[in-house]
């Protein structure tokens, strides 16, 4: 076996799509697991876009990625906030909400929280 794997998220192995348009997630497939790249468009917020998906009152994965581009917000369930922007890696506890500030979509890359996420 090769030391070396190539991977492209312009070739992903899956693709999940949110409810009414409003983004996608790509997959790769890695040994560790998956890693996704996340399109989260302007007007995107999970407890509408995702929730209807994941059937939980607020996403129960824990997410660590960076930020390509544009804005997230999000808001743990005891209140807690944070907004990350580009070049800001998160990590995120489950419990939470999120949703895209600005109109510019937000391009998340995650490796931690996305085995189930958004899966139908």
């Amino acid at each position: 076996m090769s030391g070396l794997v190539q991977k492209s998220f312009d070739k992903p192995e899956e693709t999940r799509l949110f409810e009414d348009g409003k983004g996608k997630l790509d997959l790769v497939n890695l040994d560790g697991g998956p890693v996704g790249r996340a399109v989260f468009e302007p007007g995107w917020r999970w407890s509408q876009h995702v929730k209807p998906i994941a059937q939980t009152d607020s996403c129960e994965a824990a997410h660590m990625g960076y930020c390509l581009s544009g804005r997230l917000m999000v808001a743990m369930n005891d209140g807690e906030q944070q907004e990350y922007g580009p070049g800001d890696f998160m990590i995120v506890a489950p419990g939470h909400d999120a949703w895209v500030v600005g109109d510019e979509p937000c391009v998340m890359l995650d490796w931690q929280g996305v085995a189930d996420y958004a899966k139908r």
